[in-house]
């Protein structure tokens, strides 16, 4: 396809913004709005849509043909990468960290078996390697191929994130007051809070152990000349990085049962490494009085559901 068709069928409606109802929130005031962004596409959801969709469109505009990209044996986005590049007629090509013998998980299976191929390298590698190094270091041949990095963390899918937020204003008729997003490299809030107006907040819960997060997200801005709005410092997010339980891909049983009591009660699945942990949060921030009565705050629902089948293949069918 051309980049006009492609221009096309990149563009979804707005995905729904669905009324939450629940007691933690209504005995403060506030009201609770999740926005399902995990609706957008069956295989590429959430967050993944938006951070690919205009990488997709400078690929094509450049001519490429394959999207080569990097990440862990369950990332979700060596999975959405695979299923874009399946849907909008991309070869793809994904360099995992680890060993050969972590293929054969679902989210591998899936990558396999929309057309990915798969190229494993060391842990130590993927950390220290550019993306054009470590390509090269795997004698991958370069020709017409565009480069996503780790996690689809540029400043395209920034761009993409931010289009979320004008989404959000124009459903609900008024800024919100807070966004919440789960974060992993911090593009998504990143792109949030390029959008938001002056007066509205953006959240990101980490899912990962340690407070690096903030300052990944201050370069992302910096890099992508986003630091600064009229001059100004950017002052409207904040990461908080208590919420982990335990770091990345760790879980509580506090956080399981709240992701089946929150599906049994809304109907609407999370997945325990972005969303439970970041919906698991914004219901605690409300009971703690974090934020201010009569507050609007939108939940943004970033997908990542394929990971349940493998996280209820390691651990047990804990999550309903």
């Amino acid at each position: 396809m051309d980049l006009n068709e492609l221009d096309k069928r990149l563009q979804n409606p707005p995905s729904p913004l669905e009324v939450i109802e629940h007691e933690a929130f209504a005995n403060n005031g506030l009201r609770l709005f999740v926005k399902r962004d995990d609706l957008l596409h069956p295989h590429v959801s959430g967050n993944k849509w938006r951070k690919l969709k205009h990488n997709l469109l400078e690929a094509k505009r450049l001519g490429c043909t394959k999207l080569l990209t990097f990440g862990g044996a369950f990332s979700n986005h060596i999975t959405a990468t695979a299923a874009a590049g399946h849907a909008f007629g991309f070869s793809t090509l994904g360099v995992i960290s680890g060993e050969e013998s972590s293929a054969g998980n679902p989210s591998l299976d899936f990558a396999l078996e929309c057309g990915m191929k798969l190229r494993f390298t060391s842990r130590a590698n993927m950390r220290n390697l550019s993306e054009t190094a470590l390509a090269h270091s795997l004698d991958i041949d370069l020709e017409k191929t565009f480069l996503l990095p780790q996690g689809g963390a540029n400043c395209l899918a920034m761009q993409g994130c931010q289009e979320m937020v004008m989404e959000v204003e124009a459903q609900l008729g008024q800024p919100p007051d807070f966004i919440a997003t789960a974060c992993g490299t911090g593009t998504t809030l990143a792109g949030i809070a390029t959008g938001l107006q002056a007066e509205s907040k953006a959240l990101g819960i980490s899912v990962l152990k340690g407070s690096f997060l903030e300052n990944e997200v201050k370069k992302l801005l910096s890099d992508c000349g986003k630091a600064t709005n009229n001059g100004a410092l950017r002052s409207n997010w904040t990461v908080l990085d208590d919420f982990h339980h335990g770091g990345y891909a760790k879980w509580t049983p506090e956080l399981v049962q709240f992701i089946n009591d929150f599906k049994q009660r809304t109907g609407i699945p999370l997945d325990p490494i972005y969303t439970g942990k970041a919906f698991f949060a914004a219901f605690e921030l409300a009971k703690q009085g974090y934020f201010p009565k009569g507050a609007s705050i939108v939940l943004v629902h970033t997908g990542g559901l394929q990971g349940i089948t493998g996280f209820n293949e390691r651990f047990g069918p804990l999550i309903k």
